[in-house]
């Protein structure tokens, strides 16, 4: 009798960490499977960003979350578009070629891959429309101003 009333707790905790990493694994699962599929990825997130854009469009507001996207997808692209190494920052008499028949020439590595990307955006879509349903995040601003910022 003594055991029975200090096991229903931890129970119920390691219960839900068991079936948290169930979810975790089997979201991670599909993750990795998408993963070959770049074309479908990106359909997918082109369409969750039309459905955010209609929600901000007919709901006239949340417009400094939508900044903030723009700002994180901004941040983002930069990181895509950059390059791993700064060949700047690391002194070489030149491009690096391959010494050797195994070696691969690399010209240009990108510091944020396109997957990460990819799921980097579609997360923070998922997030800003999530954000959409809750009035405190809808802070009256003069949208034209935040556009003229972010051009």
């Amino acid at each position: 009798m003594e055991g029975v009333g200090g096991d229903g707790p931890s129970t119920a905790a390691a219960a839900l960490n068991q079936r948290r990493h169930d979810v975790s694994k089997l979201f991670q699962h599909y993750l990795d499977k998408s993963t070959p599929h770049s074309l479908h990825r990106w359909i997918g997130s082109f369409i969750l960003v039309c459905v955010y854009a209609l929600r901000v469009y007919y709901i006239q507001g949340f417009y400094i979350v939508t900044y903030g996207l723009g700002i994180y997808i901004l941040n983002l692209l930069i990181g895509f578009l950059s390059p791993l190494v700064d060949p700047e920052a690391e002194p070489s008499d030149g491009p690096m070629l391959p010494t050797k028949g195994s070696d691969e020439f690399k010209p240009f590595i990108r510091r944020l891959p396109e997957f990460k990307f990819w799921y980097a955006i579609t997360k923070a879509f998922c997030v800003a429309f999530v954000m959409t349903f809750f009035s405190m995040f809808d802070v009256p601003v003069f949208w034209p101003i935040l556009l003229c910022y972010w051009l």
